[in-house]
């Protein structure tokens, strides 16, 4: 029988199942076997909150969606243009998000009476498909019994029915390989190492991906298969990489750049906890990890690091923040490096640990007793929390300060391709640890001593000197009352206080001075509307942006990396603009400092359901403010690479 083979220019796959059904192993190696091929993709995995959610119901489904494309592409999509369901639950959970004509292959096995009724289901949505009134009437359904045949297929191996169902993510791993032509060798290898130690479990796995490849061979339920290219990039060493572990190794790259040892002293939480996993890997690179019995501790531990002379840092999320305010102002009154890396969730409180949000950026601004600056650092993507996490170690040791870097949920699980650095572009960093005393300090008498005042400040960056514990003659005060100008001593001298307060912002504010000019996305040079963001918001602006300019309008972009202090060009570029859009994934917490600070009417875009802006709904938003900015109709014609890829 031949089959037909289909060009795309991209598709959105989502792979959906009990979360004991191993989807975001399967979406991870559909990712990897997709990074192999060439394809610009990004990922997007959504986890269930509960620890284990009973079997088969909606608040269980786990899902990993994957974007893949000939193209640059910025998003993990805005709606599915395939859905992997394997029980009804999967399938009622992600109906919802499907367009009209998406197509969906479901799990026949799972759906009897008890499954459907614990889904939510009166009826079977599969019975009475290509009749009129199907709930799936809309959509093109392939039934398949996944778990039957994947049950037959390692029937050799001997394993008990349960164990041998296991596999049959395996087996839709295989189908969708063959349906997108994607490379098979590197899961075959991955299955191979992962089971290495269990043969029998080994050779089923692979039994089953096989066998879901030759089943989309060789079966008539499946007479097309689709191509989508590599997509063109620049010349370099790629790998896919989730923004936690570029963070991770942004953090070990920090360390040897600025010739410090690595302390991270942190407490496991959702979704912060695999950057704590990661870093324990790599003593070998002088770094240490402490996983303290609770927050307050984790970051205790990395101030005294700090104070040891290492790069002290403290990972979690936005409940640990909390926890962790009065001692990040003990790092402001000490004027330690410290990085405090907050990868945010839903909240408030235990809110929703396993979805995204970034409504911590006011609590990273305000969230300490008293005036207690500290510099905000927010990366753009899973790639870039490397190079933002070598920022902001920059910031810290730069200028003796901690530094709080806001990733959140989507970045953190999210991957995206990476090309890997050359070790002489990254930036070397400098402690410049004081060596010798500093102070020449005059007796009434005329005499002279030399003495180490721990607060004497750099001219241009306000820095005070860090000097080790035991060096000779550097002895000094340190701790959480007020100090003294210069020489550190405690002091609660009214008009030294407020001194005090000014030149700890004037530090912070002595930062961007070295921040290089933002870069104004404005194509035509003719836009009236603005699009400000920052963080995780970058690719549905991206591409949001991109959907307005091809039907014909102007509109320009720009991000922000630094949060406090602001770039200092950023007054001049939002006065050139007639609208600001502000797009954030809060009630508009970037808005209210936007325009406490420049006086700019910013217009927020905000959403606050755990998940990413969807690029086309947003795209609409940008629209509407095009045709007031510019007094003319907006009309967004649909993008015809999202038409052809969704049939």
């Amino acid at each position: 029988m031949s089959k037909q083979v289909k060009q795309l220019d991209r598709v959105i796959i989502r792979f959906a199942g009990d979360s004991g059904d191993g989807m975001q192993l399967t979406g991870d190696r559909f990712t990897q076997e997709s990074a192999v091929f060439g394809n610009d993709l990004v990922t997007l995995p959504n986890f269930p909150a509960e620890i284990r959610a009973p079997q088969g119901t909606l608040p269980g489904v786990s899902s990993f969606q994957v974007h893949f494309a000939d193209h640059d592409i910025l998003t993990a999509g805005d709606a599915p243009d395939v859905l992997v369901a394997m029980n009804p639950a999967a399938l009622k959970a992600n109906l919802g998000d499907l367009p009209k004509g998406a197509t969906i292959i479901v799990d026949t096995h799972d759906f009897t009476g008890r499954n459907l009724i614990k889904a939510g289901y009166a009826d079977n949505p599969l019975d009475g498909l290509g009749e009129p009134g199907s709930p799936l009437g809309e959509f093109f359904v392939h039934p398949v019994d996944l778990t039957g045949m994947t049950v037959e297929a390692v029937k050799e191996f001997g394993l008990s029915r349960k164990d041998a169902a296991r596999a049959k993510n395996m087996f839709a791993l295989g189908l969708l390989s063959w349906m997108y032509g994607r490379p098979i060798e590197s899961t075959i290898t991955f299955l191979e190492k992962r089971f290495a130690k269990v043969a029998d479990i080994r050779d089923a796995n692979i039994t089953a991906f096989k066998a879901g490849w030759n089943f989309g061979e060789t079966t008539e339920t499946f007479v097309v298969s689709y191509e989508i290219k590599p997509a063109p990039m620049s010349a370099g060493t790629y790998r896919n990489i989730t923004g936690n572990l570029a963070l991770s190794y942004g953090l070990v790259a920090a360390g040897v750049q600025s010739g410090l040892p690595v302390f991270l002293g942190s407490y496991p939480i959702t979704p912060a906890s695999d950057i704590l996993h990661e870093l324990s890997k790599h003593k070998a690179f002088g770094v240490t990890t402490l996983q303290a019995e609770d927050e307050i501790a984790g970051v205790g531990a990395a101030i005294g690091a700090s104070f040891a002379g290492s790069l002290g840092v403290t990972t979690t999320s936005g409940p640990g923040i909390a926890l962790k305010s009065e001692a990040i102002g003990l790092a402001v009154m000490t004027e330690l490096p410290l990085l405090v890396i907050d990868v945010q969730r839903g909240g408030p409180s235990t809110g929703l640990p396993t979805k995204t949000e970034q409504a911590d950026l006011l609590q990273a601004m305000f969230g300490r007793n008293g005036e207690a600056p500290v510099p905000i650092v927010a990366p753009q993507s899973p790639g870039d929390c490397f190079s933002a996490a070598l920022e902001a170690a920059r910031i810290a040791i730069t200028y003796r300060t901690p530094v709080m870097l806001l990733s959140d949920g989507y970045l953190a699980n999210g991957s995206e391709p990476w090309r890997i650095p050359e070790l002489a572009d990254l930036p070397v960093i400098d402690p410049n640890f004081a060596t010798e005393r500093n102070k020449t300090v005059v007796a009434k008498d005329g005499t002279e001593t030399e003495e180490y005042w721990p607060y004497l400040r750099d001219e241009e960056t306000l820095a005070r000197p860090w000097a080790i514990p035991g060096t000779p003659g550097l002895e000094h005060r340190i701790g959480g009352l007020e100090k003294g100008e210069g020489h550190g001593n405690i002091s609660y001298d009214p008009a030294n206080h407020d001194f005090m307060v000014r030149t700890r912002q004037a530090k912070v504010d002595r930062i961007a001075d070295s921040l290089p000019p933002l870069v104004v996305d404005d194509p035509s040079g003719e836009a009236n509307v603005l699009v400000l963001g920052w963080g995780s918001t970058y690719g549905p602006i991206g591409a949001g942006c991109r959907r307005v300019r091809k039907a014909g309008y102007h509109v320009a972009q720009v991000h922000l990396r630094h949060l406090n202090p602001f770039p200092k060009d950023l007054g001049e570029i939002l006065s050139r603009y007639d609208k600001v859009l502000v797009p954030e994934m809060n009630l508009g917490q970037l808005s209210l400092l936007i325009r406490g600070k420049y006086l700019v009417d910013a217009i927020g875009y905000n959403q606050v359901n755990g998940m990413p802006i969807k690029a086309a709904e947003l795209a609409e938003a940008i629209g509407n403010l095009v045709a007031e900015a510019e007094g003319v109709t907006v009309d967004l014609t649909p993008d015809p690479i999202a038409e052809e890829a969704s049939k």
